[in-house]
């Protein structure tokens, strides 16, 4: 497809990555010279220099033919702007970043439908609720949802002495009655797709597959089971702090924020006035030790600094703080911060890379009857998990899986049918047409539901 990207930040440049990786045409615009420059030495893209609302720059940048147009600069009014009009130039399908908490709770659905904005995308937004629904299992260090929250697919890290180290699959399957999958294994930079004789060890991360209404009892018969976070220190008073202090006093938390800045700490105060917010340097170990960080149950860094969170939340787990998250964006850090032993690491550059590419496939493939309903990327972007709604094309409709030859990379992981119908699937379960079904696979550019056939 023919995409126009405005903005060439993190943001941007992450969105230029995955794209470029899936074979789309890509014409990036940024106004310094410098950024443009620097995106046209590691991309292969077209590149203008100038404003996203200059009808000069979007028409070099062939906002008027493009399949999707997105605006991702730091400014959310000149992004909506940017779409507004690229849209009447003749763009089909426009995508814009909007992050101000005011726009996103009152005003969204109203600028959508009198903008012709196809896609609004927050980055802050989406993080947070991530970091929120792991806090209600915080077991996992990864939770995604398919179907309308139906269905889950949740990462654990098994730790020495766990239930599942040294089990094969066959074993934990006569072990425990409840109708789970684990679909993937990432071991050391290795990402398997497991048989039944596939041994899990200790260190492995495992993709596991159920009912959300399963998942607890399973995690309780594997004694992993940790109770829900309620007293919960956020380092940060940013976007993505206000956005998910407001979703935990809703459930019931009590919830403080650090930062040395203090007009964060006035805007976070005023806004959730629920939240104790202390204006303090929470990188010094003094201030968090004082601020209780021994007794909570979830310590969060939310600072814009990778390096800070990542040291910071190392502290924190020395104090064997029961749940650390830690908001890392810069893919090198990965690797350290989890052989610091952090293994809940929250990316709002990932998130979005994942929702842009989700859009994009549907857009591509809409002219087919399987259309790609979520996606995923999982165990360190080594895996990707596909929601599809099966059509007509599908060749095996009503076909007993266990004749369907599936590639040696790819295994269907669940069925939703009518909606409230979880499958785990076994070889006597078949597809039907409706169906919802989600392939998880090594493959990072599935668009229809028969690619995973062998």
């Amino acid at each position: 497809m023919k995409v126009t990207v405005v903005g060439c930040g993190k943001i941007g440049t992450a969105i230029i990555n995955r794209l470029v990786s899936e074979g789309h045409d890509i014409i990036a615009v940024d106004k310094s010279k410098a950024v443009v420059q620097t995106v046209t030495n590691i991309y292969d893209v077209m590149c203008v220099t100038g404003s996203g609302t200059d009808q000069e720059t979007l028409i070099d940048a062939g906002a008027g033919e493009c399949d999707m147009f997105i605006s991702v600069t730091d400014s959310d009014e000149t992004n909506m702007l940017s779409c507004f009009m690229a849209k009447k130039m003749g763009a089909k399908h426009t995508v814009s970043r909007i992050r101000s908490p005011e726009i996103n709770d009152k005003s969204l659905s109203f600028i959508k439908q009198h903008m012709d904005i196809s896609l609004v995308i927050n980055p802050e937004l989406l993080a947070a609720k991530e970091i929120f629904n792991i806090l209600k299992l915080p077991s996992a260090v990864n939770i995604e949802t398919f179907s309308r929250r139906n269905f889950e697919m949740i990462e654990l890290v098994i730790k020495p002495g766990s239930k599942l180290d040294g089990v094969t699959l066959v074993e934990l399957r006569k072990k425990y009655s409840g109708k789970f999958l684990i679909c993937a294994v990432g071991r050391g930079d290795e990402v398997y797709i497991p048989g039944g004789d596939f041994k899990l060890m200790a260190g492995d991360k495992i993709g596991l597959t159920a009912e959300t209404s399963e998942i607890e009892k399973l995690l309780k018969q594997l004694d992993i089971m940790q109770k829900r976070a309620r007293n919960i220190i956020i380092l940060g008073a940013g976007r993505v702090s206000e956005y998910l202090s407001r979703m935990l006093v809703g459930g019931g938390n009590n919830v403080k924020a650090i930062d040395l800045d203090a007009k964060k700490c006035e805007k976070l105060a005023k806004s959730v006035p629920e939240v104790t917010v202390i204006n303090g340097d929470g990188s010094e170990q003094e201030v968090l030790l004082e601020e209780g960080i021994g007794n909570v149950d979830a310590f969060i860094t939310l600072t814009g600094m990778d390096e800070q969170n990542i040291l910071i939340s190392y502290f924190a787990s020395t104090l064997s703080v029961p749940k650390v998250v830690t908001k890392v964006n810069r893919q090198e850090l990965y690797n350290i911060a989890e052989r610091l032993g952090l293994d809940t690491l929250i990316s709002p550059k990932h998130i979005i890379e994942d929702v842009v590419s989700r859009y994009a496939r549907a857009l591509q493939n809409s002219i087919n009857s399987s259309n790609i309903e979520t996606l995923y990327r999982l165990l360190d972007e080594k895996v990707e998990a596909v929601e599809f709604k099966v059509g007509k094309d599908f060749e095996y409709i009503n076909v007993p899986i266990k004749e369907i030859k599936t590639a040696k990379n790819a295994i269907i992981a669940g069925i939703i049918r009518n909606r409230r119908q979880i499958i785990i699937p076994s070889g006597d379960d078949y597809i039907l047409e409706g169906d919802k079904v989600v392939i998880i696979s090594t493959n990072k550019n599935i668009l229809n539901l028969n690619d995973i056939i062998e």
